[in-house]
């Protein structure tokens, strides 16, 4: 790991970064080694199994993606690994669970559904993120706390490590006390690897066809996104705090965040 940059350099995930290093409104610090955050998890070696698992105390990972997602590329080599236990919680509404029978006929559009959403009235207002907590708050709540279990590190990712990836550590470091301008600063940071996330992706079948589907700058981390999704949450709710109080979120569940990314 590059102290300077939080970036962990793997040989099968490109877009692996620490969220310790960053700054907090009341000049602290957030703790390095508690919780990751990355591209999808499938292609690691077993050298990166190792050092994970091994020197960097992984002990959880939380997978945002559908289950379409999980059944057409698998869960990965760290499911293998009988210390590391994984949380599946998609942010995607979902009407059923494919079958590995089933993933032949998976409908690309339904593994990441933005053509509907585009035609969705209140996300033209507020943003594709703001549906991840509107569709599925649930998933969001639990997801967090899975990020604060403290027995090892855990790491949260999706497909690019991107947008689904970018709003659970937006929150997470939200929650922790982070800065606003260092939380939008570690979002854009994909934008450094973005090349290389793309060609990951367009390697595999299951993202290629709505890769291909949207223009290749629509892919780019924009700071302005995630100010958008910030500022929904300002106003409809006081804050990120806010929402999550109003989804069940606790004063200790706050603490347990605070204690995992803070000294």
């Amino acid at each position: 790991m590059n102290a300077m940059t939080r970036w962990i350099d793997l040989e099968g995930a490109v877009n692996v970064r620490d969220l310790g290093g960053l700054p907090t409104v009341d000049g602290g610090v957030t703790r390095y080694g508690r919780i990751l955050r990355s591209d999808n998890l499938q292609g690691l070696t077993h050298r990166d199994v190792s050092h994970l698992v091994g020197e960097l105390k992984l002990r959880h990972v939380v997978d945002l993606r559908s289950t379409a997602e999980v059944t057409l590329e698998g869960p990965g080599p760290l499911a293998r690994m009988p210390e590391v236990t994984h949380h599946h919680l998609t942010l995607f509404t979902e009407g059923g669970r494919h079958t590995d029978v089933e993933a032949d006929t998976i409908d690309a559009d339904k593994v990441l559904p933005w053509q509907e959403r585009q035609l969705d009235e209140d996300l033209r207002m507020t943003g594709f993120y703001y549906g991840y907590l509107r569709d599925r708050p649930d998933s969001v709540v639990a997801a967090l706390r899975a990020m604060t279990l403290d027995d090892g590190a855990a790491v949260v990712h999706c497909a690019a490590g991107k947008d689904r990836t970018g709003v659970l550590s937006a929150l997470a470091l939200e929650t922790a006390g982070v800065t606003r301008q260092a939380i939008v600063a570690d979002y854009a940071a994909t934008g450094e690897r973005l090349d290389a996330v793309l060609r990951r992706l367009r390697s595999s079948a299951t993202y290629r066809d709505d890769l291909d589907s949207r223009p290749a700058d629509d892919h780019m981390p924009r700071p302005r996104y995630i100010q958008q999704f910030l500022a929904v949450l300002d106003e409809r709710f006081g804050g990120p705090m806010g929402w999550l109080a109003a989804h069940g979120w606790t004063d200790e569940d706050t603490g347990a965040m605070r204690a995992r990314l803070r000294d």
